[in-house]
């Protein structure tokens, strides 16, 4: 009878294998199969759904999209690829809506600024890390994947898995993603065309690694999107036509990570060297045909992380450093440097579980800075735990924000954003059901926010909430639930003081319920996002809505399988943000054939 894992591992609230029923922070794992329900879609769609999570997109897929976690937007909220930095070092975010979800194996969410005191700044809000396919092999495999859905949109795609008893395993990934869309920018949105707006994009992962011996371990991973995305130009008003009619942006998004590793029965080190690219070109009118406006971005990081088992519980270290650079014609910026350190504390113990970590991060163009947390958790029962935490956060402005054209609202005096951050929670662990419920209070200081001209960094911000997530397992029959209560103000004492911040609505929530067995799973699922203001004044608002979706895998054969997914059933007519259009109801369905 399927059941509730309750003793998943994860190692990103920790930097070390944990049991998430020890971890003390908020933390979500969404594995294999339920990526497997969003074949065809990217992580940014995946991630959406997600407790906690808010967003907006201006168009369909691959468009530009920003995700919110407890009040922070992207630019706050860390993103790793199998432990490396994943952004674009001009915008500070990471561009999830260009990741496809078939090339990831599994992914897991860490909530709030514990991160900050672990991986440095831009994980004030919290951390997201993906990991490729094939980091884990249980067998020779390979298998093809065939998919088609609404608006043209076809996905092909194959994987080669293969492991031998001499400690080798390679994964080799590869896929085409491509839809012609639908029409991004609503009648009233400015510069409207009203034709479709289409994505396409070559995708390929590698994840290789080989055993030395019983401790060491040498591996090689990788992933890489190639993917251009159809947009709208400006209006030439005189006479009523586009600018360009082909009006597209090049990106090219990647991630490579290089490892040794030493792992015995009391220890861990390992030394990893990972490299990133974020490149970007946009052709919006017919001037930038020859010359687009080009941002190409990368990311140099060397790692020495580790763990050593102590008498009583496990202290964790780690010395980094980070280069980033920026190359564009539309600015100039200089590139950063950061040289960082952290220790920890993770004590599992009878009854108590525990947590402390401090982080000293050196920034070439700003000052040097502090952050740490501390956490502790009691299991009153052994299904009953209660817990707090308390973790200081900071963020480094982005070259763009700092740098970028006037018109941008670029602020060279913009000053770093901290924050400090209290997290309690109580959780309910049983055979078949697991529920938590998590209230949290941040305060941020030097908000950077847009202020209708330029960006400034605003006195002082409060956000405050809480998440509940329950999830059942009865004779087959799943079910469950997750509702999000969030009030993110202004609170500068300023001219917008009191007022919502942009895009954080008050209320959201999922509800699901599904069939499993071992050849059929199926899901229905509702969900709700209330209102919410889309600027800083809050005169615009963006009204409530409502989506239902269905989704679904079915077993053939042993070798054949099926997925399916049925988005906005009743075909809801709503908005994310001002002038730009969203889907209506649209379907995926897709065959993947494995040869053992």
């Amino acid at each position: 009878m399927p059941q509730v894992e309750l003793d998943k591992i994860v190692v990103t609230a920790t930097r070390t294998p944990t049991k998430t029923s020890n971890v003390i922070a908020q933390t979500r794992v969404i594995d294999s199969e339920e990526l497997q329900r969003y074949q065809g879609q990217t992580v940014q769609e995946v991630i959406s759904r997600q407790p906690g999570f808010s967003y907006f997109s201006n168009g369909g897929m691959g468009s530009t999209s920003n995700s919110y976690v407890r009040g922070y937007d992207k630019r706050q909220v860390l993103v790793l690829v199998d432990g490396i930095r994943y952004s674009s070092v001009d915008d500070g975010g990471a561009a999830l809506n260009l990741l496809p979800a078939e090339q990831v194996e599994r992914i897991e969410v860490l909530y709030g600024a514990s991160g900050s005191s672990i991986y440095g700044a831009d994980a004030m809000g919290g951390v997201i890390q993906i990991f490729t396919k094939g980091s884990n092999i249980e067998q020779n495999k390979f298998s093809v994947t065939l998919g088609a859905g609404s608006h043209d949109h076809y996905l092909y795609g194959a994987t080669a898995q293969f492991r031998n008893d001499q400690g080798t395993s390679l994964s080799l990934s590869a896929s085409r993603n491509e839809t012609k869309g639908f029409s991004a920018v609503s009648p009233d949105g400015y510069g409207y065309n009203k034709d479709d707006d289409g994505f396409k994009s070559n995708n390929y992962s590698l994840n290789l690694n080989q055993k030395l011996n019983d401790a060491v371990t040498v591996g090689i991973s990788g992933l890489y999107s190639d993917s251009t995305t159809d947009i709208d130009a400006g209006i030439d008003f005189a006479n009523n036509s586009p600018i360009l009619n082909n009006a597209h942006a090049d990106q090219k998004n990647g991630v490579a990570n290089v490892y040794v590793q030493y792992k015995d029965a009391k220890k861990t080190a390992k030394l990893a060297y990972g490299y990133s690219v974020a490149d970007s070109s946009t052709y919006e009118y017919e001037s930038k045909i020859g010359n687009p406006d080009r941002y190409d971005t990368t990311q140099q990081q060397i790692n020495l992380t580790g763990d050593q088992n102590l008498s009583v519980g496990t202290a964790i270290y780690g010395i980094e450093y980070l280069k980033q650079e920026l190359d564009s014609n539309i600015y100039d910026a200089d590139g950063r440097q950061v040289t960082s350190g952290y220790l920890g504390y993770i004590l599992s113990k009878g009854n108590i579980d525990a947590q402390a970590n401090i982080r000293y991060d050196d920034y070439s163009d700003f000052d040097s800075k502090t952050t740490y947390n501390l956490g502790t958790a009691y299991r009153l029962t052994p299904e009953l735990r209660v817990g707090a935490n308390y973790a200081k956060g900071y963020r480094a402005p982005s070259f763009t924000q700092l740098f970028g054209p006037a018109s941008w609202g670029s602020n060279p005096n913009l000053k770093p954003e901290t924050s400090d951050n209290y997290e309690t929670f109580i959780e309910y662990d049983a055979l078949l059901q697991s529920t938590r419920l998590t209230a949290y209070h941040n305060k941020v200081d030097d908000l950077i926010s847009w202020s209708g001209s330029k960006n400034e960094n605003i006195e002082s911000a409060e956000i405050k909430g809480a998440t509940l997530s329950t999830d059942w397992n009865i004779d087959n029959y799943l079910f469950g639930l997750s509702y999000d209560y969030q009030q993110a103000k202004n609170d500068s004492g300023l001219s917008n003081d009191g007022k919502y911040l942009a895009i954080r609505p008050e209320h959201k929530g999922l509800v699901y319920m599904g069939y499993q067995l071992s050849d059929v799973n199926i899901r229905a699922e509702y969900q709700y996002v209330d209102d919410y203001y889309y600027d800083a004044t809050n005169n615009t608002k963006v009204d409530s809505y409502n989506l239902v979706n269905i989704s679904g895998s079915y077993k053939l054969s042993d070798n054949l399988s099926m997925t399916a997914r049925l988005n906005n059933v009743f075909n809801e007519k709503y908005i994310t943000a001002p002038g730009y259009n969203t889907d209506g109801t649209n379907f995926f369905t897709s065959l993947t054939y494995n040869w053992f």
